[in-house]
């Protein structure tokens, strides 16, 4: 893992200072509300529905297990909001929930004291009051953390795919690139105020787990005829009110052109992305209107930049060295821990079918721990069960975790040896369900149970979904399946991407909800990367499991041997599933819309 020079440490201590100073002013009246946003965007704070959300940068998912011990820490003593607050807010959302049509789904309660790990790979806290912001900054800068550029329009948290550097399928380690790029990007004085966020991921693998597709820049770590190592560019991909998949505008980029060219690119979008309606300042909108046009600006920016400017961040060799070199394999030693663990069982053969994947060095494997588990909402850990995973980290996995892009952790340097340990271990922590790339493991952002943004809540249909799907048996039988909701047209939970998407919608003050099909990621078992298409009529929260279930039964009864939802899907056509998730009409709602 990348480790802080000297330099690093006192750039995110003096930045937690310099807010610190902002927050004084602002408590004090000499700053206003309207001052203060951007300055607290640009480290990380919102103000959500009920209180403050710290949102946390883990660049590249790695997180170590001193880390997590921090996370927890701020969990335990920092998300904990005022007691009036707080009822209100239950008392709010018990309102809304009385209020919506048909028959209700009860939420799950509100819950503090926890962190939840987000499809970018970031770590958000939802009650941590801004009068402590400062401290928590102060705290995270002390473990090499911060929250600069998790908000506001600049270049936000590098990600990358989680098996960087481990994968069986590796072609590029695109760790050290994602940490250049991560540093160079970092207060850029240029792309402060940029028309809008910005994303950056890079995958460096055959089979695309980073969903490069869907981002603002989505860069593929390839090796030419030479076996010279290079990135194939996209731009322009995002979801939001108009998904768009990103443009290859650059099949091969020579590895050390990759700032000077990702600066072309965001130099053309910061010159010609629309400021005057937010809805169309991302930058797939100016690629999508301009086409060539943009593509030919782009090259024209890069060669003023190569030949006039003098490359100024063509990226040498000593520096590619000095930081590849905190990317090595860390030492490794097996836990050898005593297991009770009944390694014929099988469940337990199941979570190694599942929760298990190949490694690139022999005897190695890596293991995904499943955040989708009864009683917490995807992506959602405790302050108790952070502690314990970074217990589990120093035993198992050099100390080294990783965030996935569907809100699990990966533990990356696993030995084989050690696997029925490891299992009983998480299997006490409830982190061992069999469900990676299953139903169950379903993405989802938190919703208008804490978004200001959201339409509607989304926590509790995951909630009920999860309850009525703990049949193993039939998880498995369905097999695998991407289900992937949101609660507003923002997308944070990727709902485009899902070969079910759920999407949170207002209509005259009340939640609805509607289903998207055959929306994939890029990834293998997906196929390219393309946006779902609505099946009908929104749906109530009541409505929504049992149409899920529609869609499934309806799958089951049609498909061929062997054969997965999504390819079913393509093969048949949506009207069947159209038909079955529109037949599903709660009585209730049918009244009332007479």
């Amino acid at each position: 893992m990348y480790q802080y020079t000297e330099f690093d440490q006192q750039f995110v201590r003096l930045r937690a200072q310099q807010f610190r100073d902002q927050l004084e002013r602002w408590e004090r009246g000499e700053m206003t509300d309207e001052q203060l946003l951007p300055l607290r965007l640009q480290n990380g704070w919102y103000i959500q529905r009920y209180a403050p959300m710290a949102r946390i940068a883990v660049p590249y998912g790695e997180v170590s297990s001193t880390q997590l011990r921090m996370l927890a820490r701020i969990a335990r003593e920092y998300d904990q909001p005022d007691p009036a607050l707080f009822a209100h807010a239950q008392a709010t959302q018990q309102a809304l929930e009385d209020s919506q049509p048909g028959a209700t789904l009860p939420a799950p309660p509100l819950r503090y004291g926890y962190g939840h790990f987000t499809t970018r790979t970031n770590c958000q806290f939802n009650w941590i009051p801004l009068s402590k912001a400062a401290d928590v900054m102060e705290l995270l800068a002390s473990v090499q953390m911060h929250g600069i550029q998790t908000s506001g329009n600049d270049i936000r948290n590098i990600n990358c795919d989680a098996w960087e550097g481990i994968a069986e399928d590796s072609i590029v380690d695109c760790r050290p690139f994602a940490e250049i790029t991560r540093q160079w990007s970092s207060l850029h004085p240029e792309f402060t105020y940029l028309p809008r966020k910005f994303k950056i991921s890079l995958n460096g693998a055959v089979e695309d787990r980073a969903a490069t597709g869907w981002y603002d820049i989505g860069l593929l770590g390839v090796k030419n005829a030479q076996g010279e190592v290079g990135f194939t560019v996209k731009v322009g991909g995002g979801m939001g009110r108009t998904p768009v998949i990103g443009t290859v505008v650059r099949e091969f980029l020579p590895w050390n052109q990759l700032l000077n060219y990702i600066e072309a690119i965001v130099r053309v979008y910061n010159s010609y992305g629309r400021r005057d309606n937010k809805w169309k300042a991302r930058i797939k909108m100016l690629v999508k209107a301009e086409g060539q046009a943009f593509i030919d600006a782009v090259e024209k920016e890069f060669q003023a930049i190569v030949e006039l400017d003098g490359a100024p961040h063509t990226i040498t060799q000593a520096e590619f060295d000095r930081v590849s070199r905190h990317f090595v394999v860390p030492a490794l030693a097996p836990a050898n821990l005593p297991s009770a663990t009944d390694t014929g069982s099988e469940r337990y053969q199941r979570w190694l079918t599942h929760n298990v994947r190949g490694h690139k060095l022999p005897g190695m494997k890596t293991v995904t721990l499943s955040f989708k588990r009864p009683g917490f909402a995807p992506g959602d850990a405790d302050a108790a069960t952070m502690e314990a995973l970074a217990q589990v980290a120093e035993q198992f996995s050099a100390g080294e975790a990783r965030l996935t892009h569907e809100q699990n952790l990966l533990l990356p340097w696993v030995f084989e040896s050690d696997l029925p340990a490891l299992y009983q271990v998480a299997d006490a922590l409830g982190l061992a369900t069999p469900n990676i790339g299953l139903l169950t493991d379903m993405i989802a952002c938190p919703g208008g149970d804490f978004c200001s943004l959201a339409n509607a809540r989304s926590l509790h249909i995951a909630a009920h979904i999860t309850q009525r799907y703990q049949d193993l048996d039939e998880v498995l039988d369905i097999g695998p399946i991407d289900l992937h909701m949101s609660g507003c047209i923002n997308s944070c939970g990727h709902h485009h991407s899902g070969h079910i998407g759920i999407l949170g919608v207002d209509k005259d003050g009340k939640e609805w909800y509607q289903i998207t099909l055959g929306g994939a990621d890029g990834s293998d078992l997906s196929g390219p990367a393309i946006g779902g298409k609505v099946v009908g009529p929104s749906f109530c929260a009541a409505e929504v499991p049992d149409v899920i279930e529609a869609l499934l039964r309806t799958y089951r009864e049609l498909r061929q041997p062997g054969e997965l939802f999504i390819d079913a899907l393509r093969r048949i056509g949506h009207d069947p599933f159209k038909q079955a998730a529109n037949a599903v009409r709660h009585p209730r709602v049918e009244a009332a819309a007479i």
